[in-house]
This record gives structure tokens, sequence and C-alpha cells, in this order.
């Protein structure tokens, strides 16, 4: 079912396929959205997609990826495919990324900023759990 979603959103996509190009429209997405470019460590990417009307998009990578945000220290985990539906500040029904919380992993499904605090940014898990991080954690050097 939610791959059927998925692939009416793909329909009248714009879609891109390699490393570089992939990587340049996914950071400009999310600066266009207002969320910070370094949000989605991916690596080995393989496919971008954005379709501007249902604002769904998606990414392939080679294989599953972990990513610590160093400033932070959390470690993300990104599958083959990440999916979101986008607009400004936020990202919703993400699938495809996890973040480790203890011993567990928690799937996030929401990502966005908080408006009575520009420079921060809330993640919300599956579980409703959420977190409150400076944007600044998630920039490019990281």
């Amino acid at each position: 079912m939610a791959s059927q979603v998925a692939d009416s959103h793909r329909a009248g996509a714009e879609v891109v396929k390699g490393h570089d190009i992939c990587k340049k429209h996914a950071m400009e997405l999310l600066e266009e959205v207002g969320l910070p470019r370094g949000l989605l460590a991916l690596s080995d990417i393989e496919e971008f997609g954005y379709n501007r009307t249902s604002r769904f998009m998606w990414i392939v990578q080679k294989k599953k990826n972990e990513h610590t945000f160093k400033k932070i220290k959390q470690t993300v985990s990104y599958a083959t495919e990440v999916t979101a539906f986008v607009e400004t500040g936020k990202m919703m029904k993400v699938t495809g990324v996890k973040t480790k919380k203890l011993f567990l992993w928690l799937s996030l499904v929401e990502v966005y900023v908080e408006e009575s605090s520009a420079g921060k940014l809330t993640f919300t898990t599956g579980a409703g759990l959420s977190e409150t991080f400076d944007a600044e954690a998630f920039a490019l050097d990281d």
C-alpha cells in the first residue's frame, strides 16, 4: 500500500541519476524549504526525485548508511531509499530514516523548524518522542 502511494507521487516528478547531481539537487531542495543542507548525510546516491505538485521527494542510495552528527552526538541510519513530503520548514511522513536512542533504533517521521525559536530543528519519531537541536549541528562540514 505505501509503495503504491509513493508510486503515484513519482509520476510527473523530476528525476536525476548519479551521485553528484543527486546530492546537488537534494541540498538545493533542503535549502529551498529552509532546512539545513547537511540534514540528509547520504552517500553513493543513485537517484533523486522530486514532484513539485505533491511535494514528494525520494533519494535512493546504493546501500544503507549510518552517520553520526558529531556536534550533537546523534547517530542516524539511512535506508537505501529515503522518502518524505516537504514544505517550507518541514519534512513530513519521512520513511527510511532512523535515529538511535539508548539501544533502540526509532523511525523518524517528521522534521520541522521551530517557528518560535529560529535556528532550532525538532525531530519526531513514530513512537511520539521528539527532540530539538540547533540547526547548525547539521551543517555540511559535519
